[in-house]
C-alpha cells in the first residue's frame, strides 16, 4: 500500500513537472509578427504552414501573421517597428537605401518573381518578343515604369504607344484580341480562363530574362544587429514550412489561408501551388542547390544592374545596403523535399 502511495505521488509529480515543462517552454518563446503584402493565399503558404504544423515552435517561436490587403500598410509597420518582418521586395528596398530607412531582405523565398504578361491563345503570340507586334498591353504604372522599360531596352518593336492603364478587370483584355494584360502567374490566367472558357497564353518575365528576387523576408537593421539568433530562427522555419507546404501534408495550412481570406477557394489554392512547381517560383536558380530562401551577392547585383540601366535606381546607390546572404543558402530543410 505504502509503494502504491510513493507511485501515485511520482505519477503526479512527474506529471507536474512535465506541465511545469511545457509552460516554461511556451513562455520562452519568442513572439515575432510577419507581415504579408496581400490578403492571405497559397503564395504565402509556406509562413501559414510553419504555424499551423509547428515548425516556428519547434524553433521557439511564436509567430503571428498580420495579413496584407488594399487597405493595409505592412512595410509601414515594419519601419515603425510594429511588425517585425515584412513581405518585401528588392525595389522597394533599395528605395529604402535611397531615403535611409535602415531595412534590409535577409531571404529571398521567390526565386522567380511570378509577374507575367498574358496574351490570347490564337493570334500568333508564341514567344516573348512577339508581344511587341501587340497594340495594346494593360499593366499597372509600376509595370509600366520597371519592366517595361526593361522590356523595351532588351527587345525590339516595344513602344509607349502600346501602354494602356490596367484596372484589375481582365474585361478590356479579354474583348480585345490584339491586347496583352499583365498578371500574377498564379491567379489571372486561372481567372481569365473561368471567365473566358479559354486559357490564356502565359509569359512569364522572369524566363525572358527580368531577374528581381520576390516574396522576400525583409526586416529592420536594428533586428538583425541585435537579434540575429531569432532572425536566423525565423527564416530557417520559413524554410521549412515552404519545404512541408510544397511536398507535403498542406491541410491545416490552407484551412488558414481560408480562415484569414473567406474568399480564396481550393481550386485557386491548388493552380497556384501546381503553377509555383510547373514553373520554379519557389525552387530555380540558386536555391536548387542551395536551398529555398537563398539571396547570392551576384544575382542581386544582376538585378541592380538592369534597374540602373533603365535609370530606375541610381549607379552609385550602395545597394548592398539592401540585402545580407548572412542568414541564407545553407542548404536548411532541403531533406523534407519528397
Amino acid at each position: 500500500m505504502e509503494q502504491l502511495r510513493k507511485t501515485h505521488a511520482y505519477l503526479a509529480g512527474l506529471a507536474l513537472a512535465i506541465g511545469l515543462a511545457a509552460a516554461g517552454s511556451a513562455e520562452a518563446l519568442d513572439e515575432v509578427s510577419y507581415g504579408t503584402n496581400w490578403l492571405a493565399q497559397a503564395e504565402h503558404g509556406g509562413f501559414y504552414q510553419a504555424v499551423a504544423d509547428g515548425t516556428y515552435e519547434k524553433y521557439g517561436l511564436k509567430v503571428t501573421i498580420v495579413q496584407g490587403g488594399p487597405n493595409a500598410a505592412n512595410r509601414s509597420l515594419l519601419i515603425a517597428g510594429k511588425v517585425d518582418f515584412y513581405m518585401g521586395g528588392p525595389l522597394g528596398d533599395m528605395d529604402a537605401v535611397k531615403q535611409g530607412i535602415p531595412i534590409l531582405s535577409v531571404a529571398s523565398i521567390f526565386q522567380k518573381d511570378p509577374q507575367v504578361l498574358l496574351a490570347h491563345p490564337d493570334v500568333g503570340v508564341d514567344s516573348f518578343g512577339d508581344l511587341a507586334k501587340l497594340d495594346t498591353i494593360f499593366m499597372g504604372k509600376e509595370g509600366y515604369v520597371t519592366y517595361f522599360e526593361w522590356m523595351k531596352k532588351n527587345f525590339k518593336g516595344f513602344k509607349e504607344e502600346q501602354y494602356k492603364p490596367y484596372t484589375f478587370n481582365p474585361a478590356p483584355f479579354i474583348a480585345d484580341k490584339k491586347s496583352a494584360q499583365q498578371g500574377y502567374l498564379t491567379s489571372e490566367p486561372y481567372e481569365i480562363e473561368k471567365q473566358a472558357g479559354w486559357a490564356p497564353k502565359v509569359f512569364l518575365l522572369a524566363d525572358a530574362g527580368y531577374s528581381p528576387y520576390s516574396t522576400m523576408i525583409t526586416t529592420t537593421q536594428k533586428m538583425v544587429d541585435s537579434k540575429p539568433d531569432v532572425v536566423q530562427r525565423f527564416v530557417d522555419a520559413s524554410i521549412e514550412g515552404w519545404y512541408n507546404y510544397l511536398y507535403g501534408d498542406n491541410a491545416k495550412a490552407n484551412a488558414l489561408i481560408k480562415k484569414d481570406n473567406p474568399e480564396m477557394t481550393d481550386g485557386q489554392i491548388a493552380y497556384s501551388i501546381a503553377k509555383m512547381k510547373e514553373y520554379g517560383i519557389v525552387e530555380s536558380g540558386d536555391a536548387l542547390a542551395k536551398g529555398i530562401g537563398c539571396i547570392t551577392d551576384a544575382r542581386y547585383k544582376q538585378f541592380f544592374e538592369e534597374m540602373v540601366s533603365i535609370g530606375v535606381e541610381p549607379k552609385d546607390l550602395d545597394y548592398k545596403k539592401a540585402y545580407t546572404t548572412q542568414f541564407v543558402c545553407k542548404g536548411v530543410g532541403m531533406a523534407l523535399k519528397k
